[in-house]
């Protein structure tokens, strides 16, 4: 299991590298061993304000679909539009292939994320 360190993450298992107002999000290495090999992802559309904790995206794998959370308040501004064709870059590269670009409405909401080493007990846990 791979976790990167200076990166965010939240308890229902995405990773959030925050740059200044903008945050990038995708699902951990953990969250997409335990869902096996995507084959579908469902991403909003840019310019869609999310909230906090409400669903952001959906990733389908062989064994079953599941929502992704939004780990930060915002407005979309970018997606990433190569998981229409490839969803299984996710698989491969998860720190890579981030799902959005969240500009934040409340910056604030970051102190709420966990580090990498709250995260790996998580998982821990979790196994």
């Amino acid at each position: 299991m791979n976790i990167i360190k200076d990166i965010k993450y939240t308890v229902s298992h995405e990773w959030i590298r925050i740059e200044g107002n903008t945050a990038r999000i995708g699902i951990t290495d953990f969250a997409q061993n335990q869902m096996g090999t995507l084959v579908f992802v469902e991403l909003p559309e840019v310019d869609d304000e999310v909230g906090k904790g409400s669903p952001l995206a959906v990733v389908e794998s062989v064994k079953a679909a599941s929502d992704v959370y939004a780990p930060l308040s915002g407005t979309i501004t970018e997606i990433n539009e190569a998981l229409a064709d490839n969803p299984e870059l996710i698989n491969e590269e998860p720190y890579e292939s981030w799902l959005v670009t969240l500009e934040l409405s409340n910056p604030s909401e970051v102190a709420e994320l966990i580090d990498s080493a709250e995260y790996e007990k998580l998982c821990q846990q979790g196994e």
